[in-house]
């Protein structure tokens, strides 16, 4: 394993997080929020396994990718509509067990069983 290849990735994606925390902070959460759910990670993540192994494997990450969005935009919304009646801590709490919900089924829809 390259490990300078594998630091550069994880440098890569806590540039990401912290340039979005630091837009959120300083400029306007509408714009952290736009960088937060445009597909910059994804991009990445893609582009590294395409270097990595190859086309086929890209592909089939793309696919389920697309699938296991459905959870996250339900995570969002699970977790925009607790924060107005519980804690921060609880309401992200609720919302990953949604998005487990939602996974778990999009899994079943995706293997077909």
């Amino acid at each position: 394993m390259d490990y300078l290849y594998t630091l550069l990735k994880f440098l890569v994606a806590g540039l990401i997080i912290v340039g979005v925390t630091l837009i959120v902070q300083h400029v306007d959460p509408r714009y952290g929020g736009i960088l937060a759910a445009a597909p910059i990670t994804t991009t990445i993540a893609f582009f590294f396994t395409y270097t990595e192994s190859g086309t086929s494997v890209a592909h089939q990450l793309v696919l389920g990718s697309f699938y296991f969005a459905i959870p996250s935009l339900v995570f969002l919304a699970a977790l925009y509509l607790l924060a107005d009646r519980f804690s921060f801590l609880s309401s992200i709490c609720g919302a990953y067990l949604v998005w487990i919900g939602g996974v778990l089924v999009m899994n079943r829809v995706m293997t077909g069983t």
